[in-house]
C-alpha cells in the first residue's frame, strides 16, 4: 500500500491559535500575538501508511570519510536522530532548510561518564558535545556501527505534520512586542490564555523542525544568545535581546519513552542556528542547549 504524504497544512490545534488569542486577549494584542506565529514541522512516531521522514535512534548512515563525532577528552557522542530533508514538507517553513540531503544529530548523553560532563551553551569548551552533520544528496553513505562504549537508542520512525507554533510567554519577542519587561501580570501571561494554549497541545516540547522552540524552562533563544555573546554575559545585558532574535530553531527532540530517551528529568534537546548559516549549510555553526524539569 502506498504511503501517505506528510501533511503540508497546519493541524487542527494550530489553526485554532489565532481564535484562542481573539477569545482571551484584547483585539489589538491578539493581532500582535498572532503575527508572531511561525510554521514548524511536528515530528511524531510513524504509524501504518504514514510517510517516514526521519527517525529517532538506531544507527546513523554516514559517508566513509566522516568520522563518528567525538568530544575530545570525553568520548563519542550518541546518535539521537536523523531527518531526510527531501521527505520533509519544508516548503511550509520560513527557514532555508535544505530541500535534500540528510541531517544527523549527535549528543554526548552521559553514557560514557555517567552524566559527569555537561554540554552547555555558555561553556565554549563543551560545544563539541553536540553536533549536526549534513550529508548532501548523492553522497555515498552507509550504516555505521556505534562505538563500543555506546548503547544505541531504539529506532523510532518519524512522520511530519505542519503546524503553527507560538513563542512561549517569556520569549524575547513577547517582551519586545508588548513592551512589558518584568510585568508578568500582562494578558499574554494570563492564566486563562496560557491554559487554553495548553489544552490544544501547544505546551511542551515534542519533536520539531523549524518554528518556535518550546522551552521546558525559559527562553532557549536567550540561552544560546548568551553563549554566543561569550562567557560572563549577564541576563540584563542589552545586547541579549538583539542576539536572541538572530537565532532560529533548527530542531528540538523531546524525551521519548519509545526511543528510551530521557534528557535529564523529562527534558528536551535544542539545536538553533542563524538563518544565514542555515542558508549556506554551515551546520558547524549551530548552537546547542538543553533543558529539563
Amino acid at each position: 500500500m502506498a504511503q501517505t504524504s506528510p501533511s503540508a497544512a497546519p493541524n487542527s490545534p494550530a489553526t485554532s491559535l489565532s481564535a484562542i488569542a481573539r477569545e482571551h486577549l484584547p483585539s489589538d494584542m491578539a493581532e500582535r500575538w498572532t503575527a508572531l506565529l511561525r510554521p514548524g514541522l511536528r515530528l511524531t512516531a510513524a504509524r501504518g501508511t504514514d510517510a517516514v521522514v526521519g527517525r529517532l535512534g538506531g544507527l546513523p548512515e554516514l559517508p566513509g570519510d566522516v568520522e563518528w563525532p567525538v568530544w575530545e577528552g570525553h568520548g563519542p557522542l550518541s546518535f539521537v536522530a536523523a531527518v531526510d530533508c527531501a521527505a520533509l514538507p519544508s516548503d511550509v517553513l520560513d527557514i532555508p532548510l535544505p530541500t535534500d540531503g540528510t541531517l544527523s544529530f549527535f549528543y554526548f548523553d552521559g553514557q560514557v561518564d555517567d552524566g559527569d560532563a555537561l554540554v552547555l551553551p555558555d561553556e565554549p569548551e563543551s560545544r563539541d558535545g553536540a553536533r549536526v552533520l549534513y550529508t548532501p544528496v548523492g553522497t555515498a553513505a552507509s550504516e555505521r556501527v556505534a562505538p563500543p562504549e555506546l548503547e544505541p537508542y531504539p529506532m523510532v520512525p518519524l512522520t511530519a505534520v505542519a503546524e503553527e507554533t507560538a513563542p512561549d510567554a517569556y520569549h524575547p519577542l513577547i517582551e519586545e512586542t508588548f513592551a512589558h519587561t518584568g510585568h508578568f501580570d500582562h494578558p499574554v501571561h494570563g492564566e486563562e490564555f496560557l491554559e487554553a494554549l495548553h489544552e490544544v497541545g501547544v505546551s511542551g516540547p515534542g519533536h520539531r523542525i523549524g518554528g518556535h522552540a518550546d522551552p521546558v524552562q525559559g527562553s532557549v533563544e536567550a540561552e544560546v544568545a548568551q553563549g554566543a555573546l561569550g562567557p560572563g554575559t549577564r541576563w540584563d545585558d542589552p545586547r541579549l535581546a538583539r542576539e536572541s532574535r538572530a537565532w532560529t530553531l533548527l530542531a528540538q527532540f523531546d524525551s521519548d519513552a519509545d526511543a528510551d530517551m530521557m534528557w535529564g528529568d523529562c527534558g528536551a534537546l535544542y539545536w538553533l542556528i542563524r538563518p544565514e548559516d542555515l542558508a549556506e549549510r554551515r551546520f558547524e555553526a549551530a548552537m546547542f542547549t538543553w533543558q529539563c524539569c
